[in-house]
């Protein structure tokens, strides 16, 4: 049998190179700047020599200079590396040409890029088309392509694993409406929807409906048979469930992979007593807070034992990590180096060229999504210019190319707990609005990533049972800023009595703002004075002394939470001592019509909910059927006293307006698609785990909280057999003290 697969892999070899002459040929045909031949003309026999000498040279270029490229490269920018694939590509076959014996090929060096190109993806095409027959060459192409593979080979158990895969920013409601939508058939296949078959946009049917080359029709992803017709019982369940106040990436997954996200507010917050501001994707503050869930729970993480981390912000532990931004900064070690899972992706020529395309054809795809919702006064609508377009390319197209490619060497090598974050929903929904058609393309560029996952899980060694969740969802509305003229930071300053830009007071809520910062210091400004007089005191909006003797508020945007801190005051502020120092403040932010509510410290109750008209209901006495959280839904009461709990809580939580109508929140940042807060479909995430597995929440019940997803992630871990994550040394003694 073995000489039979080095004859199948020497023929396919063959066939591919035969093909990749053929395309040179064509394409010396059809470019002018591209030459087989000598000036003064060459035979036919000649010319075929050329090109498959040309064709030879650049197909072991490829397999050999390209891997050692891409790892020089990694240090490079993500960004600037999926632009550099064609030019690397096409210098490759420049010298391919140089090195040519017969001495007769030439190309112009931008024709070069076009050439190479063309010839990789063709030559990759090829190559899968000759071995989709082949069960253990895909196999073992897959693999290839996917990963660098484990050091260590130990025998793979026969129990299942678990493949996680985070749909970023997908909140249940979005979900649901897509698969009725026909947006995800493989999604609605797992539920057995009506429109489980009905393919999206008129594209092909979901992956898996015809007979799989291997497994005999079963499909070991969910443990069951994967029919694609009506009436097929559901493989799959779904269910709501709620995040913290703190809707977004940071918490929730810190939650998930680590058991704690405790003393995390918000997306980024100030911290006193470190005089530092903390933003939850910056590298330095991944580290920090990692560590710090480490040593509250008492272990690695959800990962700890044979696991894999893929585009996420924490490793959860996992000895195999790629794109994870807590180990960004390690740069010494190779293997745990964060943009190490580039290499395993790039250092295929064919898989460049293939996302680069896609890369380039995404970017030119933004610039005239948005050119046509300016042109066509589309509202509410946020500026997409300047680099958006390629943070967008990257996010949809490479970083989705990249950690679902190691995701299918993760499971193709066995691995026991793998969670793979895929950002495209999320960063797009921002931008776009979470319910529009540009993110409607990116949840049906997903469901065919999903499907691809369940094809390969039947080519695994060992069964895999695939659960799909979110982290947070995203709440429609336009900006604070669009709707009243000025920024939260803005409305800050002038409650404060600060200085605030021009335009800013200019608007009816920098104007209130004034009036109450005067009426509280009881120094009305005279009205002749206040309409003609242009110097200092009136651009201020405050008389010439007072609040501004303090130190200046920084104020942060998360989603549509906002957090107001006085670095100045080394503890955090009780609602006596920011009434003392600015009197207007709190009831200048409490009755603008674009807060909900706001949360401060109280000498007397420990902590209050400040809403319109004078509301004010210490923590004790707080729920979700009345006072100004009424609106928020379940669980808003309880997640705002576990917020007041942590240490680095800020002075004031701001959360702004919700409308349950519409369901639509006032983002504090520029985004039309936001989470953070409180309000609407950001705080209901999902969870579609297989049937096989334990419902998540007894009675039906939504689990409450990323903590509880964790320990049910962990259950299920549990009931596949998986590994029991040891206590760290010395935790054991401590607890059992």
């Amino acid at each position: 049998m073995r000489w039979r697969r080095i004859a199948s892999q020497i023929g396919r070899s063959v066939a591919v190179w035969a093909v990749s002459t053929v395309t040179m040929l064509l394409l010396a045909g059809l470019l002018p700047d591209f030459q087989l031949q000598s000036a003064d003309g060459d035979s036919t026999t000649r010319i075929a020599v050329t090109a498959a000498c040309g064709a030879g040279a650049f197909g072991v270029l490829s397999a050999v200079v390209w891997p050692l490229l891409v790892r020089l490269l990694l240090l490079v920018p993500a960004l600037v590396l999926g632009l550099l694939v064609f030019f690397l590509n096409g210098s490759l076959l420049l010298l391919a040409l140089r090195i040519n014996p017969s001495g007769r090929g030439a190309a112009a060096p931008e024709t070069a890029v076009i050439v190479a190109a063309v010839m990789s993806a063709v030559a990759s095409a090829t190559g899968a088309a000759l071995a989709v027959r082949d069960d253990e060459a895909y196999r073992r192409r897959l693999h290839r392509l996917a990963t660098r593979g484990r050091r260590a080979h130990p025998p793979c158990p026969t129990t299942p694993g678990l493949v996680c895969v985070q749909l970023d920013g997908v909140g249940h409601d979005v979900l649901t409406d897509a698969v009725r939508k026909g947006l995800m058939p493989t999604v609605a296949r797992w539920l057995a929807t009506a429109d489980a078959t009905r393919p999206a946009g008129g594209g092909a049917p979901p992956a898996g409906d015809g007979a799989s080359p291997v497994g005999g029709g079963t499909s070991p992803a969910h443990g069951g048979t994967s029919p694609a017709g009506g009436g097929a019982a559901p493989t799959h369940r779904l269910t709501p469930w709620r995040t913290d106040w703190s809707s977004q990436t940071g918490a929730s997954q810190l939650g998930i992979l680590h058991g704690s996200n405790f003393d995390v507010p918000a997306f980024r917050w100030y911290e006193k007593d470190r005089g530092e501001v903390m933003v939850c994707n910056r590298p330095t503050s991944a580290v920090e807070l990692q560590r710090r869930a480490v040593l509250r729970t008492g272990d690695g993480g959800l990962l700890s034992v044979d696991g894999a981390s893929r585009g996420n912000l924490f490793s959860g532990g996992a000895g195999e990590q790629a794109l994870v931004l807590s180990i960004a900064t390690r740069r010494r070690s190779p293997a745990n180096r964060s943009r190490a899972g580039y290499f395993a992706y790039f250092s295929d020529p064919a898989n460049a060229v293939r996302t680069a395309l896609s890369f380039v054809a995404e970017a030119a795809r933004e610039i005239g999504q948005s050119t046509r919702a300016r042109l066509r006064g589309q509202r509410p609508r946020v500026g997409r210019g300047g680099l958006y377009p390629f943070v967008r390319a990257f996010a949809t197209v490479v970083e989705r190319d990249v950690v679902v490619a190691a995701v299918l060497g993760d499971m193709l090598a066995g691995r026991t707990a793998v969670y793979a974050d895929l950002v495209a929903y999320d960063e797009v929904a921002h931008h776009s609005g979470p319910h529009s058609r540009d993110a409607e393309k990116v949840l049906q560029r997903l469901d065919r990533s999903l499907a691809l996952l369940e094809r390969v899980a039947e080519h695994a060694p060992r069964p895999y049972r695939i659960v799909v969740l979110s982290d947070h969802g995203q709440s429609p509305g336009e900006t604070f800023r669009a709707r009243y003229g000025l920024t939260l930071g803005d409305l800050v300053r002038a409650g404060c009595g600060l200085h605030v830009p021009r335009r800013a007071e200019r608007t009816r809520s920098g104007a209130e703002a004034r009036a109450a910062v005067r009426a509280a210091l009881r120094r009305p400004v005279p009205e002749r004075e206040d309409r003609h007089r242009p110097g200092p005191a009136r651009r201020a909006g405050r008389p010439p002394a007072g609040p501004a003797s303090h130190g200046e508020p920084i104020v942060l945007a998360s989603g549509n939470l906002g957090l107001v801190s006085f670095p100045d005051v080394p503890h955090r502020m009780t609602k006596e001592e920011i009434d003392a120092r600015h009197p207007a403040l709190l009831t200048t932010l409490a009755n603008h019509p674009g807060i909900g509510f706001l949360l401060v410290r109280s000498e007397e109750h420990g902590g209050v909910v400040l809403g319109a008209y004078g509301a004010e209901i210490p923590l004790a006495e707080l729920d979700d059927e009345s006072g100004p959280l009424a609106r928020f839904g379940p669980g808003a009461a309880d997640a705002v006293r576990r917020t007041h709990s942590f240490p680095h809580t800020a002075d004031i939580m701001v959360n702004s307006a919700y409308d349950p109508a519409d369901g639509e929140v006032l983002a504090f940042e520029e985004q039309i698609g936001s989470h953070g807060g409180l309000g609407g479909a950001q705080s209901r995430p999902f969870l579609l785990s297989p049937r096989e597995l334990s419902a998540p929440a007894e009675d039906g019940a939504e689990p409450a909280g990323a903590e509880h997803v964790h320990h049910v992630l962990r259950r299920w871990l549990g009931e596949l057999d998986g590994p029991q994550v040891p206590l760290a040394p010395g935790v054991e003694e401590e607890r059992a003290a």
